[in-house]
């Protein structure tokens, strides 16, 4: 057995391909080879524990983060791609000491007190030093808080009870559930504030059985009094709701976070030119923020491995497509995006040569396939492509006009077609944002199934013909 045809099984690596150099092998048995090579490694695994066990947590502005991009980089640099550190001003929030408790309600016994289960939403203003105590109002949604307008509202906490809908929580399609849920948690401050709120909860947007309280990034309204919020368990809000039903029910709340001048931080873009057409670029991605409880390791210490693992595929295989590989691990995707608006300002002279952008951002569940956020005409040639996917079980295509990842939805609005993995995501919102987001939630199988993904996926749209462009008015 010669070695091109070992090479081609996957059980000796191919000979590197120098610039200028014809494909060493047809793309169908390149999308083999790269998708066998994923599912037999653990350098997404190792990386995903560098970044979560290794560094911790990686909020914007944090030793974490720094730490976070001084790691990637050198990692990148050890695969022989041209690395770079972009500046990015990033917001830097930090949180500070989180209580509240249940301090009377009907029939409550003398003395006692009944402490909940609680986050910061990044973001929050801080009560007063000592806290505040007021009632407070379980609500269902803004309709029902329009309803009880400034006299039921004024001098209140509000509770937005809207709970995660279990029922719509499906293989591939957990974030149309999330994204009912999570609205309460971004919007649900300014909107009970224009109503005369002192503070605003809502219940975790995921799953709740497991007392978890969900943190993220709430949004402020100008002209809008700010009033600090948290988020609060699942359980804990069905508690409060319960009790409200039978009389006034007061709650002691206390949140000290700090909202710090902008911090100096970077995007980490490295490249793997390409052969015959190295302007055109194909960019994979994850971003390297996380939330500061838990250790980021499923959001998105897993995006970024697997991006970083794309390249060291190919140099691995020595399989070096015609465009460039462009491996990016964004900064401040969780509470602000400025990561993402930077890299675009920086390159729009040239983003009109990115060919394809993806971005993996919904955690390593078991691989399904992948999104397209691509006019219709380009679907038949991405079928294509999951064909070679269909051995592992990932031969499914989503098609998108909607958006396939945050910090890549700049491209998109510019033209880029955008793409993501799809995945099976039952379990992914039950430790999001939460303390649990940990490494040993991350599957290693499946985490290679994402990288095998990802790794023919980029691999195809950088050797195949370019796709076509996405409309400007794209919303």
């Amino acid at each position: 057995m010669n070695r091109l045809v070992l090479a081609l099984l996957g059980l000796l690596p191919l000979p590197a391909v120098a610039d200028g150099a014809a494909p060493t092998v047809p793309l169908a048995a390149a999308q083999t080879q790269l998708r066998e090579a994923a599912l037999a490694s653990d350098y997404a695994y190792v990386q995903t524990a560098a970044l979560a066990d290794g560094i911790g947590q990686r909020l914007s502005g944090s030793p974490g983060a720094a730490a976070a991009v001084q790691y990637v980089a050198a990692e990148l640099r050890k695969l022989g791609l041209e690395v770079k550190l972009e500046p990015v001003k990033v917001s830097h929030w930090v949180r500070g000491a989180e209580e509240a408790a249940l301090i009377d309600w009907p029939g409550r016994p003398a003395g006692l007190e009944q402490r909940l289960a609680l986050l910061t939403l990044g973001g929050s203003v801080a009560t007063p030093p000592r806290g505040l105590s007021a009632a407070v109002v379980p609500v269902r949604d803004y309709a029902e808080l329009e309803q009880l307008g400034r006299a039921g509202i004024e001098g209140r906490i509000v509770l937005f009870t809207t709970a995660y809908d279990e029922s719509a929580n499906q293989a591939g399609f957990a974030g149309k559930a999330y994204g009912a849920a999570v609205d309460y948690r971004a919007n649900g401050a300014a909107k009970a504030a224009g109503f005369g709120a002192v503070a605003a909860l809502n219940r975790s947007a995921g799953p709740g059985d497991n007392r978890l309280p969900h943190t993220g990034a709430l949004k402020y309204v100008e002209g809008v009094t700010k009033i600090p919020a948290a988020s609060v368990s699942a359980e804990d809000a069905l508690l409060i709701e319960r009790l409200a039903r039978r009389g006034e029910v007061r709650l002691r709340l206390k949140l000290l976070p700090q909202t710090l001048p902008d911090a100096d931080s970077y995007n980490v873009v490295a490249d793997l030119r390409g052969r015959e057409l190295p302007e055109q670029i194909v960019l994979v991605s994850g971003h390297l923020d996380s939330w500061d409880v838990g250790t980021g390791a499923q959001d998105d210490a897993t995006g970024v491995a697997v991006a970083m693992q794309v390249a060291q595929l190919f140099q691995r295989t020595g399989l070096r497509p015609k465009r460039t590989l462009r491996v990016v691990a964004w900064m401040n995707e969780e509470n602000g995006l400025a990561g993402a608006k930077a890299y675009a300002a920086a390159h729009a002279a040239e983003l009109d040569q990115h060919v394809a952008a993806i971005e993996m951002d919904m955690g390593a569940g078991h691989a399904l396939g992948f999104q397209a956020q691509v006019p219709a005409e380009a679907m038949p040639a991405l079928e294509a492509i999951a064909k070679s996917l269909v051995p592992m079980g990932a031969g499914l295509v989503q098609h998108s006009l909607k958006g396939v990842g945050a910090d890549i939805d700049p491209l998109g609005k510019a033209g880029v077609p955008g793409f993501a993995p799809l995945v099976d995501g039952r379990d992914y919102f039950r430790i999001h944002h939460t303390e649990a987001d940990t490494l040993d939630k991350v599957v290693p199988r499946h985490l290679a199934e994402n990288a095998a993904v990802l790794g023919v996926l980029a691999y195809s749209l950088a050797e195949g013909d370019a796709l076509p462009r996405l409309p400007p008015s794209l919303p």
